[in-house]
Formats: structure tokens, sequence, C-alpha cells
């Protein structure tokens, strides 16, 4: 599923690359920008390297395409986290080839479910258009998320 193209990677990655912690910076700096007060869920440096996290970054060569994370909710239960495609890298398919890996991890994984949460605003339109042309319905919150006018969530059945 991943449509990975010729000449790109995607690798599990540790979360120290100086262009990976700049893309993580402007996630968590759009996030905030574009989010009302105590609705961004973005994780930072410490929580895209906890235990329960996996990050995976897309490359071409030597240049960062984008990244997305997992973290394990419970034994069959994903979450999708930190979704970011590189500046000047929008457009070719980077998101969802990236979206297709997480997938494939999770059905690897034994999940039976991936579930996320995003905004309902014009800056996440591109995001929540991604999720429901691979198959995501939206769904209530999940994991301790409490709803809001502001947060979207969605789920994908394995």
């Amino acid at each position: 599923m991943s449509g990975l193209r010729a000449g790109w990677r995607i690798v599990r990655d540790d979360v120290t690359h100086p262009d990976l912690v700049a893309l993580i910076e402007l996630h968590l700096r759009a996030a905030f920008e574009n989010s009302p007060p105590g609705a961004v869920f973005a994780l930072d440096l410490s929580g895209l390297r906890a235990a329960d996290v996996t990050l995976w970054t897309a490359w071409e060569g030597e240049a960062l395409l984008g990244m997305g994370a997992l973290k394990q909710l419970d034994p069959t239960h994903g979450e999708l986290k930190s979704m970011r495609t590189a500046p000047g890298q929008v457009r070719r398919g980077v998101a969802r080839a990236m979206l297709g890996h997480l997938i494939d991890e999770a059905r690897a994984r034994g999940y039976r479910r991936v579930s996320l949460e995003t905004g309902s605003n014009a800056p996440f339109a591109a995001a929540r258009a991604l999720y429901e042309a691979a198959g995501f319905v939206e769904c209530g919150p999940f994991a301790g998320y409490v709803d809001t006018a502001f947060s979207r969530y969605y789920r994908l059945d394995l």
C-alpha cells in the first residue's frame, strides 16, 4: 500500500538528525498557530522518543521528505501521530506513501484498528482529505481524548 517511489526510502528514525528536529519544530509551531489553546496533541521530541511510539522518516538521497509515527495504545489499537511533509516536498505523494507505510506496519503488528486526531479548520483540510481517501471514517474520541468543537477523530478498521 505504501506507494513508495523509486529512490525513496522510509526508515525507522531515532529523532536526532538536524533536518528531522527542524521538521518536528515546524510541525509543532504550525499546530499551535492553527489550533485553539488546549487543542494541540502533537508530540514533541521527548514524546516521539517514548517507548510506545515509533517514528519513521522518508528520504530521497540525503533530502528529508517527511515523517510519521505510530503509537501503540494497546496490543490491537494504534494511533497515527506526527504526520508531516517537509517544506518543498508537498504534492509529491510523500504523505500518501508515509500513511501507507504506517498502515502496513499497523497490520504487521496485528492491530485491528488505527485511530487519529486532527483539526477541523482549513489548515487541516488536506490531512482530513488524505485520511478519508485512505478509508478512515470519522468516529468519537478515543484513548482519553475529550470531544471538542475543534478536534476531529478518525479510525480505520484493519
